[in-house]
C-alpha cells in the first residue's frame, strides 16, 4: 500500500459533506419520526417499538453482506468507494420520502405495514451508502494526523446536516391545535396547544431529500481515493471470519458500546425533547434552540481541540467529557425546572461534555481498525466499519424504543396531555441520558485500553496517539 498524504481544503470539506448529506434524511429520523408514527399515523407505541426492533434484527444480517460486499469490490476508475455515494443516495433520498408520506384512507395496522416497508428500506439503502463513505477516509489518506483532521471535519459536517431536521423544521411543522368544533385549544397560561403538522412534514422532508443527492455528488466530486490496497487472495465466508475475530478485539467491541450508547442518547434526547418542547413548556419552536446550545460547545471547543488531545489524549478527554455531561443531565432531572431557559443552559452543560466522543469517534474508530489490522494482520475496513455501523443503528433503535416507552410508561396521549403524564415525560426525558453518560463514562475510563500511553507503545499508534 502506498502512503499518500497531503489532503488540500477543498478535499476535506467535500469530506464532510459525506455525512452532511447522510444527516439531512437522518436527522429526519431522529427528530421527527417517532412523533410522526404516533401524532400523525396514529399508530400505537408498542407496535413502533417492535418495528425498531425487527429492522436492527434484519440489519445483523444485511450489514455484514453489505460489508463483505464493499470489501471485495475492485476499485474502478472512480475508485472503490466513492461510486456508492453516487448511485446509492438516489433511492436513500427516495425512501426517506416514503417514510414521512401519509397515504389518505389507510387503517391502523395498513399504516404499520407501510412503516415497515419505507424504515427497513430506508435503513438498507443507509447501509449502502454509509460503509463505503465512512471507509472512504482510510483510502484518501494513510496520514494519521490527516485522517484525524477528517474526523473532525466529519463531525462538522454531520452538525451542519442535522441543522434544518433538527432547527428550521421545528419552526414549520407545528400547527395550533383544534377541538372538534374547529375552535385553537389553549394551555392553562393562555398559549394555543401546538401539534405537528404532517403535510408540512412531509414537504420539509421532499426538499431535504433532494438536497441530499446533490450534497452527496458534491462529496462525490470533491474526493479522491489515493491509496490502492494491494489484491488479498479471499477466504470464502471471510465475512463472518472478520466479525469473528472483531468479538476479540477488546478496544473495538468497547468503542462499539460506546459509540452505541452516544447515538442512543442523542436520538433519545432529540425525541424525547420534542414532546417535553412541545407539551411540558408548550413552546415546540424552541425546540430549535435545543440544538443551537447542544451543539455550540463544539463550536467553541475546535480551535483548541487540537491542544487538549495532544497533551491528555483522545480516551482521556472522552472520558471525562461524559462524566461531565452525566452530571449535568443528572442535575438537570433533580431541579424539574419549568423554565426553558434553565433547561437550554444545562442542555448547553451536556452538549460540551458530548463534544469531545462526538469529534473524536472517528478518529478513534481508525485506532481500533488498525488495532484489529495489527492483531490480524489483514485490513477488511467494510466489515469492521459494516460491524460498527451496525452497532450504532442498535443505538439508534435502542433511542426509538425506549422514546416510544416514554410514552408508554406515562400513559401519553397526544389528544389529552395530563399533568402525571408530563411530570413523568419531564423526568425519564432526563434521567435516562444521565444512566447512559455514566454508562459511557465508565467503558471509556475502565475498558477501553487504547490510552494516549498506549497508542505510543503500539507499531501503528506512534502518530495516533497525538492526532485530533
Amino acid at each position: 500500500m502506498a502512503k499518500t498524504y497531503g489532503i488540500k481544503m477543498s478535499e476535506k470539506i467535500g469530506y464532510a459533506l459525506g455525512d452532511a448529506a447522510g444527516l439531512m434524511t437522518f436527522g429526519l429520523v431522529g427528530s421527527f419520526l417517532q412523533v410522526f408514527y404516533t401524532n400523525v399515523l396514529l399508530i400505537d407505541a408498542s407496535k413502533i417499538t417492535l418495528l425498531f426492533i425487527v429492522a436492527r434484527i434484519w440489519d445483523a444480517i444485511n450489514d455484514p453482506i453489505w460489508g463483505g460486499i464493499i470489501d471485495r469490490h475492485k476499485p474502478g476508475k472512480n475508485g472503490k468507494y466513492r461510486p456508492y455515494l453516487r448511485w446509492a443516495s438516489l433511492p436513500l433520498a427516495l425512501f426517506a420520502v416514503l417514510m414521512f408520506l401519509k397515504i389518505p384512507g389507510l387503517t391502523e395496522n395498513q399504516y404499520l405495514i407501510w412503516a415497515y416497508f419505507s424504515y427497513i428500506g430506508y435503513g438498507m439503502m443507509y447501509t449502502a451508502v454509509n460503509i463505503p463513505y465512512g471507509s472512504l477516509a482510510s483510502v484518501i489518506t494513510t496520514d494519521a494526523g490527516e485522517r484525524s483532521t477528517l474526523s473532525m471535519f466529519r463531525s462538522i459536517g454531520a452538525g451542519f446536516g442535522g441543522a434544518p431536521a433538527q432547527m428550521l423544521l421545528p419552526l414549520f411543522v407545528s400547527a395550533n391545535k383544534l377541538d372538534g368544533a374547529g375552535n385553537i385549544v389553549y394551555d392553562a397560561m393562555g398559549k394555543p396547544e401546538k401539534i405537528i403538522d404532517g403535510p408540512k412534514l412531509f414537504m420539509g422532508t421532499v426538499i431535504l431529500a433532494v438536497l441530499s443527492i446533490f450534497v452527496y455528488q458534491l462529496c462525490f466530486k470533491f474526493t479522491k481515493e489515493r491509496v490502492v490496497a494491494s489484491p488479498e487472495e479471499k477466504k470464502s465466508g471471510n465475512t463472518f471470519l472478520v466479525v469473528k475475530t472483531l468479538l476479540r478485539n477488546r478496544p473495538f467491541i468497547v468503542l462499539c458500546l460506546a459509540s452505541m450508547l452516544l447515538i442512543t442518547v442523542q436520538q433519545f434526547t432529540q425525541s424525547s425533547y420534542y414532546y417535553v418542547f412541545m407539551d411540558y413548556f408548550n413552546a415546540p419552536g424552541k425546540y430549535t434552540l435545543f440544538t443551537v446550545f447542544t451543539y455550540l460547545p463544539m463550536a467553541m471547543l475546535l480551535p483548541v481541540l487540537q491542544k487538549m488531545v495532544r497533551k491528555y489524549g483522545k480516551k482521556e478527554l472522552c472520558a471525562v467529557g461524559m462524566l461531565f455531561s452525566a452530571v449535568a443531565y443528572l442535575l438537570l432531572w433533580g431541579l424539574k425546572t419549568t423554565s426553558v431557559w434553565i433547561f437550554l443552559a444545562f442542555c448547553f452543560l451536556s452538549g460540551l461534555g458530548l463534544t469531545f466522543f462526538v469529534l473524536e469517534i472517528w478518529a478513534m474508530v481508525t485506532d481500533v481498525i488498525d488495532y484489529q489490522a495489527y492483531l490480524s494482520g489483514s485490513r477488511e475496513e467494510g466489515t469492521s466499519y459494516a460491524f460498527f455501523s451496525f452497532t450504532r443503528k442498535l443505538g439508534q433503535a435502542l433511542a426509538g424504543a425506549l422514546s416510544t416507552q416514554m410514552l408508554k410508561w406515562i400513559s401519553y396521549n397526544p389528544k389529552d396531555v395530563t399533568q402525571l403524564a408530563l411530570k413523568g415525560m419531564y423526568s425519564v426525558s432526563t434521567a435516562l441520558p444521565a444512566a447512559m453518560c455514566f454508562i459511557m463514562a465508565a467503558l471509556l475510563l475502565f475498558l477501553y485500553p487504547l490510552s494516549k500511553k498506549k497508542l505510543a507503545e503500539l507499531p501503528f499508534g506512534k502518530d495516533h496517539a497525538a492526532e485530533v
